[in-house]
């Protein structure tokens, strides 16, 4: 998650037990299609010990920062981003495999990204933040109902 923009980057979703080149793959594939930021804050767990994650890391030329350990608090923005996830929708639809959850994450993404206003950027959709679409002007009295994320969420757009 960009913390300025509060856009979801990507998700990493591996089946089966995680270690550092599956670490390292779930990263690289939740960045991949976006420029690499030059820092990155983790916490103290000990995956991010690996040394094939650090040298990850130190391919891509990104700095970790640690968070202080034992505060769940010290990473309010990914917090508040899991419970979000996990409320609105992990809890609406269930996954069959790491494939199926892969794809719900990814329509939950597009749908978090470029629809759902956000109150603490005074009701605008991560995506204008950052510059990846630009607001449309309709008229309210012809709409239609799009369905989002399968069918869960349906937003009013023009027709």
């Amino acid at each position: 998650m960009d913390q300025f923009t509060r856009c979801i980057i990507g998700f990493g979703v591996h089946a089966g037990i995680v270690d550092g080149p599956a670490l390292c793959r779930m990263f690289n594939a939740a960045i991949s299609g976006h420029n690499a930021s030059r820092y990155l804050s983790s916490d103290n767990d000990p995956l991010f010990k690996f040394h094939r994650w650090k040298a990850n890391l130190r391919i891509l030329a990104i700095d970790e920062v640690k968070t202080v350990p034992l505060v769940p608090l010290s990473h309010p923005f990914v917090e508040r981003l899991i419970g979000t996830v996990r409320r609105y929708y992990l809890d609406h639809a269930p996954f069959w495999n790491a494939t199926d959850l892969q794809r719900k994450l990814c329509d939950f993404q597009n749908y978090y990204n470029s629809h759902r206003v956000h109150y603490s950027l005074n009701g605008v959709p991560p995506a204008r933040i950052s510059g990846e679409s630009r607001p449309r002007i309709v008229r309210l009295a012809n709409y239609r109902w799009t369905p989002h994320c399968r069918g869960l969420y349906q937003l009013p757009v023009a027709a």
